[in-house]
């Protein structure tokens, strides 16, 4: 009929933990009661696909004690939200209209305007993430025609990086 917080107490029991609520003493004979529990679990990045919890109702009624239980499985689902952020160094380029390719040379600056492209990828939570894959397409060729020249790919925090076999096929 009301409504009453439970009292309830964390503790460990054979290696497993256990909250212990007390629903009331005495109760009459053929109550019915209903117990919303709402649980906070963490560290469960290696946890696997589920949790199981265990719950079990005991009686301390010495005419007939009851210890009838249920198992709940809930699943784990991770959440966490990528951010990819993006710059260019210059923003804007223009290229002179008597500029000219220079074929064969090994100087960067007859190859075109240096552009730095640089990304960043967040991790904006709530939870950690691993092996995440970056793909990156980067238009290098117009038909036959070089559109960018692709000197060098570099990356920081840790992180691997495999590239495209056209990067710097002149070794400017």
């Amino acid at each position: 009929q009301g409504q009453e917080k439970l009292s309830c107490n964390p503790k460990k029991e054979n290696g497993t933990h256990v909250v212990l609520c007390e629903l009331g003493n005495p109760m009459k004979a053929g109550a019915r009661i209903t117990v919303d529990m709402e649980l906070s679990v963490s560290g469960l990045e290696d946890i696997g696909e589920a949790i199981t919890f265990h719950l079990q109702l005991r009686s301390k009624n010495s005419p007939s004690p009851s210890n009838a239980s249920v198992t709940v499985t809930v699943p784990v689902e991770a959440e966490a939200e990528m951010e990819l952020r993006g710059n260019s160094l210059p923003a804007t380029t223009v290229l002179p209209t008597s500029w000219q390719w220079v074929e064969g040379s090994q100087r960067p600056e007859d190859h075109g305007i240096k552009v730095e492209h640089v990304y960043e990828l967040h991790n904006k939570g709530p939870s950690t993430v691993s092996g995440v894959t970056l793909s990156i397409a980067v238009p290098h060729l117009l038909g036959d025609h070089v559109l960018l020249y692709l000197l060098e790919l570099g990356t920081e925090g840790g992180m691997n990086c495999s590239h495209h076999p056209a990067l710097n096929p002149a070794q400017v």
